[in-house]
């Protein structure tokens, strides 16, 4: 059988399980009367936001498809952005489904069966998102590859997949990130410190609204980021090997078809293992939740280093290459432990003890937290670069990055079953509260919502060090494919079109995170307005003799999120094509430099700070340094508030921005 068959083999085969897992899943009781109206108007309220984000996204697909051809005037590379487009929405919505289907489900398993049972359902929803991605990511490329991947003279025309995935991840992601933060900001303001009522209490009307941004924000959102690395790194290993001389490839691989299908072959592995470790947090799910997940997470790495020595072995393919994957792999991991250090750990505690002194120490602590904890993740992504290019023969070593961002992403079932787990915990805590399911039922799921958050936080870490990483392999290919085109590219740094193309790029970030700040800002007072509007006017509302209107706060996330988050997407995709055909190709290749640094290390700032803030205000509610309701309390709310867009929207805007931006400039470089 001809190997190159086996990733979309192993792609449909990982859906079917994905699909198994979502009978089980289905077939459990969904629950009646309050707590399934409850569970329904959440997954009713995604699933509208999911349909009104994908018709917008459609028009944006069906102008850029005809833009592509008119460029390129054939039909590969248009296939390939619609083909990754459409690979990467299904993956979101299929999973966000999913989970709006879990998240009650886990209510009523922790209601009825306990801990470990809850536990079980949780990360079997998360897996299900898990597995879309990982398989959409190899049914599409796999498909592709065969069609005309494998021909290095036509296998630029894959580079269209990742602009297609990268175009529906940051809608996904930006949208997604404005209407979860601004229903959260707005709930917990109002809600807790004005009203003085529970988080995800019934008689907040935008509980509901809070509940739903779970879901499109950190499942349909964060498996749309993660999608787009993962087949990034895959398409620009590709690339990259695709234009490697003969004397290098020899070193490497009995042949250059070899080589390019090393990058396919690595992730196919990966699911393997992914599945392998899916299978082993379900049987460890009566031991406490940390373990288990952690188990799962390494164990799967560990199998996938091993597997990945013994598959490139019988490809005849050099140890070097497994040892590029290995510092990948193994980077991954230190960035999510030094990610779960500071969300979790010393640092929380310390700016949960300055909010003793008010809001402002807060905020002040938790951005010096998120400024230091930059240094070891972008050390570790350093040391992967140094490690990747050092191993490999001179004029090879851009495959080695891109290589160690495969390694980093091949177990990307596993990472985002464990990321996508922290959104359905969080959701069934807050069904139980609207419930009113009792005190033992959400103290399960608050256990449970705890090691979610912090997974999620890990899983930001582990998104961001993957992103840049990813976005460093498409600009080498860009300077690959551009040299292969049109002779010998060098991006100069002294070079002084070069170095005012690093200042143009540096903006992007800052202007972005400007964006999607005010998006969350603005909507968030929509929000606000309209809670106070409905506790003073709705009689009997904060006694709680009447039901809130939660469909307008939900309209209102809604019709702000989706009107703010074009100009982002617009600007990533129209800005590399502006300064590449405007100023040249040296321009494009220094705008991509400086907006890949200042997008990684704002990315892990205001993830980390965000993490931090939101793990410090839980660290007080659990009674600590007075507990709900102090002055402490509310400190810890205020900068809870202001992290909640750092982490949940423009933090996780950077690594899609940058990937967005680079995969646009591959898919035009041969046009420069």
């Amino acid at each position: 059988m001809d190997i190159t068959f086996l990733p979309p083999i192993f792609g449909a085969a990982g859906l079917f399980i994905a699909f198994i897992i979502y009978l089980q899943i289905n077939r459990l009781s969904g629950g009646e009367g309050k707590i399934a109206e409850i569970a329904n108007e959440i997954h009713r309220g995604a699933m509208v936001f999911m349909r009104r984000e994908y018709s917008i996204l459609a028009i944006f697909a069906l102008v850029v498809t005809v833009l592509l051809f008119v460029g390129f005037k054939t039909w590969q590379t248009p296939l390939a952005f619609v083909v990754g487009a459409l690979c990467s929405a299904t993956a979101g919505y299929v999973g966000m489904f999913s989970a709006t289907k879990a998240n009650v489900r886990t209510t009523i398993a922790a209601n009825s069966q306990g801990a470990a049972s809850a536990l079980s359902v949780a990360f079997s929803g998360g897996s299900i998102m898990g597995l879309c991605v990982a398989s959409m990511g190899l049914l599409g490329l796999g498909f592709l590859y065969l069609l005309f991947g494998s021909d290095p003279h036509h296998a630029e025309a894959i580079h269209g997949f990742g602009m297609g995935a990268s175009s529906v991840a940051l809608f996904s992601r930006v949208g997604g990130g404005i209407f979860t933060k601004s229903a959260d900001v707005g709930a917990d303001l109002v809600g807790k410190v004005e009203a003085g009522i529970p988080e995800d209490d019934p008689r907040n009307p935008g509980v509901i609204a809070d509940n739903v941004g779970d879901n499109v924000g950190d499942v349909a959102g964060m498996g749309s980021d993660i999608f787009e690395s993962y087949c990034g790194s895959m398409i620009a290993s590709i690339a990259i090997a695709s234009t490697l001389g003969l004397a290098t490839v020899t070193q490497l691989a009995s042949d250059k078809g070899t080589l390019m299908f090393v990058p396919l072959a690595l992730p196919s592995l990966g699911l393997v293992c992914s599945v392998l470790g899916i299978a082993l947090v379900r049987l460890m799910s009566s031991r406490s939740p940390e373990v288990a997940l952690r188990i799962g997470t390494i164990g799967s790495t560990v199998l996938f280093i091993v597997a990945a020595y013994i598959l490139l072995s019988a490809m005849s393919v050099a140890t070097s290459v497994w040892l590029c994957v290995v510092s990948g792999a193994i980077g991954g991991i230190i960035i999510g432990l030094v990610t779960e250090y500071y969300t979790g750990s010393k640092p929380v505690q310390k700016i949960a003890k300055d909010g003793e002194t008010g809001p402002a120490t807060v905020i002040i602590s938790g951005l010096a937290t998120g400024m230091e904890s930059v240094v070891i993740p972008v050390i570790t992504i350093a040391g992967i670069i140094f490690f990747a290019s050092w191993f490999l023969p001179e004029g090879a070593g851009v495959l080695g990055v891109g290589l160690g961002a495969v390694g980093m992403l091949s177990t990307v079932g596993i990472t985002m079953a464990i990321d996508a787990y922290g959104p359905v915990a969080d959701n069934a805590g807050g069904i139980a509260e609207m419930a009113e399911m009792g005190e033992d039922t959400r103290k399960i799921t608050d256990e449970l919502d705890e090691v979610g958050n912090t997974t999620a936080a890990i899983g930001k870490g582990f998104a961001i060090g993957a992103a840049g990483l990813a976005a460093l392999a498409i600009i080498a290919a860009f300077v690959e494919t551009v040299s292969a085109s049109h002779g010998e590219f060098i991006l100069d740094i002294g070079n002084p079109t070069v170095l005012m193309g690093m200042f143009l790029g540096a903006i992007f970030p800052f202007f972005v995170s400007a964006l999607t700040m005010r998006a969350v800002g603005d909507a968030a007072f929509d929000m606000i307005k309209e809670i106070r509007r409905q506790f003073k006017e709705i009689p009997g509302l904060l006694e709680g003799n009447a039901k809130p209107d939660t469909d307008r706060c939900v309209e209102i996330a809604t019709t702000a999120a989706l009107r703010r988050m074009v100009m982002p997407g617009v600007l990533a995709v129209a800005a590399p094509v502006v300064v590449g055909f405007g100023l040249g190709a040296e321009a494009l290749g220094g705008m991509l430099g400086g907006a890949l640094i200042c997008c990684v290390l704002m990315a892990l700032m205001m993830a980390n700070a965000g993490g931090a803030w939101d793990n410090a205000k839980k660290f007080v509610e659990k009674g600590n340094f007075g507990g709900k309701g102090s002055d402490v309390h509310s400190a810890a709310v205020v900068g809870d508030t202001v992290g909640d867009p750092f982490k949940d929207t423009s933090g996780p805007a950077m690594n899609i921005l940058i990937n967005v931006m680079a995969i646009v400039s591959l898919v035009i470089a041969p046009l420069l």
